[in-house]
């Protein structure tokens, strides 16, 4: 891809430089409804088992503890350093995997476990290994080659050994946290993590077996630049991950406490972060990489590109995953579950998540069932963030609609982005462009319904599109 075919000019950066969701869900979690409580999430959880082919189950488990805070985190996380509050936790992440396994039919074969946070690897290696025995214990795992098992490592607190451990325990796939390399930045945003600390992590995972490295980096952050931001690109390609997470900063202090430490005077302008994706886009299509969704890139013989490849890609929580026909279950402090045609939400807050479990109940406190709208907006917009188009033939037969007539509206909204080149109309689909895909987001939501809502977009629930 051609970084020329990427260039927007600053009228069109002011136009679509504005709130908007990443659509990891459709509806996004603002819709969520505190009506939908455990009586609902059990009901959903039978009626997935209806299916004449069982639809198989992807298991996510929040880790909240952090021993240190980063300043540009938005995640669900407790720092600390004092190791004995997992234990308390995870006797009663075990009162819910008790809670929630017999919902669900035994012949359901669990083919993907991730753990996020927070940061995982807060844990011990015994910890984990009974995190996972525990759930192996409840559920059926899949055998095949594809079953994944992933968690996100923070590189600052983990040594080769431990790496060594986890691949006893069966991980085969890890993500790695980085940012950014450039000393500036690291101090900005409190997090001091050296290059050969990163290094010596991913080359325990390669020499344990694991099928798959992942690396993070955030554009937009403070006092980043493009030639800092260049170097730290340049050593990424050096270790080589199979894969890269390229996320754009959001910055939202009123929703965020730690991001008051960070200066705004400090944060690149939206010119300049989207000449730091560019310089991303650039640089890792030259050095061999697939750019995957909106914010991913691969290497062409990683899972995640040939998913793409061949049409079986899936965004939700947990970013962009290969495994589309799963229903996905989430343990823990603020996990999100979306199983059959519902959404929910655990508490986001660890004490009441702890009274629910100690009162014998289920930890969901919001949800949503789709509606047959909200499950056809979601189609598309699923289409969209992984394929880069939207089917209309495709999704005329499956929802048997007249796709302008049902989305004349979303139209009128997306006729000025075909105008600025960001879509192309086409008999059978409407295509994003190169420079489309640098905001997926703003085409998204032309055909969000919720934000046609005036207190949608004027209350700052989403960040910033650029």
């Amino acid at each position: 891809m051609h970084t020329s075919s990427l260039q927007l000019d600053p009228a069109l950066l002011t136009r679509y430089d504005r709130p908007g969701p990443r659509y990891t869900s459709y509806p996004t979690a603002p819709q969520f409804q505190a009506g939908f409580g455990e009586a609902q999430l059990k009901e959903a959880a039978r009626a997935s088992n209806g299916d004449p082919i069982p639809r198989r189950l992807s298991l996510y488990v929040h880790v909240p503890f952090c021993e240190s805070p980063c300043f540009y985190c938005g995640c669900n996380r407790v720092i600390t350093r004092d190791k004995s509050r997992s234990e308390p936790y995870l006797a009663r992440l075990y009162r819910e995997i008790a809670l929630m396994a017999p919902l669900f039919d035994r012949d359901r074969e669990v083919i993907q476990l991730h753990f996020g946070g927070g940061t995982p690897n807060f844990l011990t290696a015994a910890q984990l290994r009974e995190v996972v025995d525990t759930l192996r214990s409840h559920f059926h795992f899949a055998e095949s080659r594809e079953r994944d098992i992933s968690i996100e490592l923070d590189p600052r607190f983990i040594t080769p050994e431990a790496v060594a451990e986890l691949a006893a325990i069966g991980f085969n796939r890890a993500s790695l946290g980085v940012q950014d390399f450039d000393p500036a930045v690291q101090a900005a945003v409190n997090r001091i993590q050296s290059i050969e600390q990163t290094r010596a992590v991913v080359d325990a995972c390669r020499a344990n077996g694991f099928r798959s490295v992942n690396i993070d980096l955030i554009y937009g952050l403070p006092k980043q630049t493009l030639d800092g931001f260049g170097r730290t690109l340049d050593e990424v390609v050096a270790i080589r991950p199979d894969r890269l997470a390229i996320y754009s900063y959001a910055h939202m202090p009123h929703l965020f406490r730690p991001q008051r430490q960070i200066e705004a005077a400090d944060l690149p302008d939206a010119a300049t972060k989207l000449a730091l994706l560019r310089l991303a886009i650039e640089k890792l299509t030259a050095a061999g990489y697939v750019y995957i969704g909106m914010d991913h890139f691969a290497l062409p013989d990683d899972d995640l590109a040939q998913a793409q490849a061949r049409g079986g890609l899936h965004r939700n929580f947990m970013g962009y995953t290969t495994h589309a026909d799963s229903d996905l279950i989430g343990f823990g402090v603020s996990a999100i579950s979306h199983i059959g045609d519902s959404f929910s939400q655990n508490h986001r807050d660890l004490p009441g998540w702890q009274a629910a479990l100690d009162e014998g109940r289920l930890p969901v406190f919001r949800g949503l069932r789709l509606s047959e709208d909200d499950q056809l907006r979601a189609d598309l917009i699923q289409t969209l963030m992984c394929q880069g188009e939207i089917p209309v033939r495709a999704l005329e037969r499956r929802y048997a609609i007249d796709f302008d007539r049902y989305f004349a509206g979303a139209l009128d909204k997306l006729a000025p982005l075909a105008e600025d080149g960001l879509v192309r109309r086409e008999p059978e689909r409407i295509a994003v462009t190169p420079a489309g895909r640098l905001l997926l987001r703003n085409i998204a939501m032309c055909f969000d319904r919720y934000l046609e809502q005036p207190a949608e977009l004027a209350t700052p629930r989403f960040s910033r599109a650029i």
